[in-house]
């Protein structure tokens, strides 16, 4: 009985260990399968064709010339591949878009300057290395020569709609001195000085024939891309459902003449806290607002 029950337990263990033996067999072959095919057969990554009609706030981007079409084949190239950040652009836009393009408007500045603030700052409160602060990124300087307030304690180039508004001024002073939007759009990245000694050195009156620093001469084809790309997002393999994308949280305004000594307290009477009041808020820097001056000031508080 004991010499049965051995055997049979010797048969049993040379069975798993085949099974076991084969299994692994199987799993190496298909691994290696999988391996020995090309990378291609798995991803992809193609040539993007480029649009015969390309233009940026109704002035034609001359693909003819070699160096621009390169150029505008690069934007497209890094914006569609760099996924994440282009899926995030486009989730940020569907929220901010909609506050600045009425400013546009009622400015005459064309509709394809929102594409500026998305490249300037990706539409995030940032602040550069050399100062330059906000959605639009202006310096402290050109914010001041425009109206903003920027102190310590509050720093309107925070303020969307105001910042918006400061670009407008700036960009239509910019067009009124070179007659294109294009030049006009170039100067905000090198200057209307900056640009003017460009052109004059370099005895040309369009923007695609001028000799600029790299950051310049990405700036209207990195603009032009991204237009292209959020126009037309599903082409370019960006796919989404409407309730991805980011949208804009219902608020209602405070008017405020006064100093406020505490901000904490100040959200706590409006049902809300310190984190909310800033996030709508972000021009307000400290727990406080001075507001000496008596000047009248317009908060933001969720509905």
């Amino acid at each position: 009985m004991n010499k049965n029950v051995k055997i049979l337990g010797l048969i049993a263990i040379i069975l798993v260990s085949s099974l076991f033996i084969f299994s692994t067999k199987s799993e190496t072959i298909e691994t290696q399968n999988f391996n020995d095919k090309n990378t291609s057969e798995t991803y992809q990554i193609k040539a993007l064709k480029i649009p015969n009609n390309l233009e940026f706030a109704g002035e034609r981007v001359p693909l003819e010339k070699p160096d621009i079409k390169e150029r505008i084949d690069k934007e497209l190239l890094v914006n569609t591949y760099w996924q994440s950040n282009g899926l995030l652009l486009i989730k940020r836009a569907h929220k901010y878009f909609p506050i600045i393009e009425p400013i546009l408007k009622e400015n005459g500045i064309p509709d394809d300057f929102k594409y500026l603030a998305l490249i300037e700052s990706g539409l995030q409160n940032v602040t550069s290395p050399a100062g330059a602060t906000g959605f639009w990124q202006i310096m402290k300087a050109t914010a001041i020569e425009n109206n903003l307030e920027v102190n310590s304690n509050v720093d309107e180039r925070y303020h969307l709609e105001k910042s918006t508004q400061a670009a407008c001024n700036y960009l239509n002073v910019a067009k009124e001195r070179f007659g294109s939007w294009t030049l006009a759009a170039a100067s905000y990245n090198a200057g209307i000085r900056g640009i003017s000694n460009k052109l004059e050195t370099q005895k040309v009156t369009d923007y695609y024939d001028l000799l600029v620093a790299d950051e310049t001469s990405r700036y209207i084809p990195r603009m032009v891309a991204l237009k292209e790309i959020l126009l037309n997002s599903e082409k370019y393999g960006f796919l989404f459902e409407k309730e991805d994308l980011y949208t804009l949280t219902p608020t209602k305004t405070i008017k405020v003449d006064t100093a406020i000594t505490n901000i904490a307290s100040f959200s706590k009477s409006f049902g809300i806290n310190y984190k909310v009041l800033k996030l709508h808020n972000p021009w307000l820097r400290e727990n406080n607002l001075n507001n000496k001056s008596g000047k009248l000031y317009e908060i933001k508080i969720p509905k």
